[in-house]
């Protein structure tokens, strides 16, 4: 998941830091802060053996990304970062489970993976969001990665149509070339859907699409999450310089 989509914005509070997690307790504060969210708020079903903690077999081989609250040292913020020389170690990507890649295959050996985005309902300010960007813009360059990729999440609470209906809005100016399309494994099933709502774009979402990223085809379904997936690629050389140096220095 590049994000299981937050509603809800509010202003911006204290002061805020964004680093990777050093530790296996800063990985647990983490995945508590996804439990919260995804499970309590959202109501995704986790099954992981681990009370309050979100937690699947990718996060060993993943990097954690961590907005802190200064005063109060609590992690507000997280993303979940795979790198191409994990995902071969454990054999795929997350987004493998809900697409076929297998037309990105010339691009994994640079290809990074996020996910699993997650802001605390409090904290939910485009300052937030920001950090969290910046902090993913500095990885992919200090690292020398050419392409992010991800699923980002449309809610289904309405049984689908507003997902349907922002497919249909973006796609004809987001969709990426035909040799980058990914296919669903289980298909939000858009025939049965009214794809003529009035659907706001998730404020993440428009975000990815702002930056120049592409939608890669059609959303799947998760039903553990009950949202619809789309997946995004973000080659870093659609991002506007404008853009990687605010970034940048929001991370500095």
């Amino acid at each position: 998941m590049l994000n299981r989509e937050l509603q809800g914005v509010s202003k911006p509070r204290r002061s805020l830091s964004v680093g990777l997690a050093r530790n296996e307790n800063e990985i647990v504060e983490a995945q508590r802060l996804r439990y919260a969210v995804f499970a309590g708020e959202m109501g995704a079903h986790i099954e992981t053996g681990r009370p309050g903690v979100d937690h699947d077999r990718f996060d060993a081989h993943c990097e954690h990304l961590l907005v802190r609250d200064a005063e109060t040292n609590e992690v507000v913020g997280t993303y979940r970062i795979l790198p191409p020389r994990n995902a071969d170690r454990i054999g795929s990507y997350y987004s493998e489970q809900e697409f076929d890649l297998a037309r990105l295959a010339h691009l994994r050996h640079n290809l990074v993976e996020v996910g699993r985005s997650c802001i605390r309902s409090d904290y939910r300010s485009g300052g937030t969001i920001l950090l969290l960007w910046a902090g993913l813009a500095r990885y992919m360059m200090e690292n020398h990665y050419e392409h992010m990729i991800g699923c980002a999440s449309l809610s289904m609470g309405d049984g689908g149509h507003a997902a349907a209906s922002i497919y249909r809005r973006i796609k004809e100016r987001h969709l990426c070339p035909l040799e980058y399309r990914a296919f669903p494994r289980c298909p939000l099933p858009l025939e049965r859907l009214d794809a003529s709502r009035q659907a706001d774009l998730p404020p993440l979402v428009k975000g990815y699409l702002n930056v120049g990223a592409w939608i890669c085809g059609e959303p799947a379904w998760d039903p553990d999450f009950n949202v619809a997936d789309l997946l995004i690629l973000l080659p870093l050389a659609n991002v506007n310089a404008r853009y990687a140096q605010h970034f940048l220095a929001q991370a500095a």
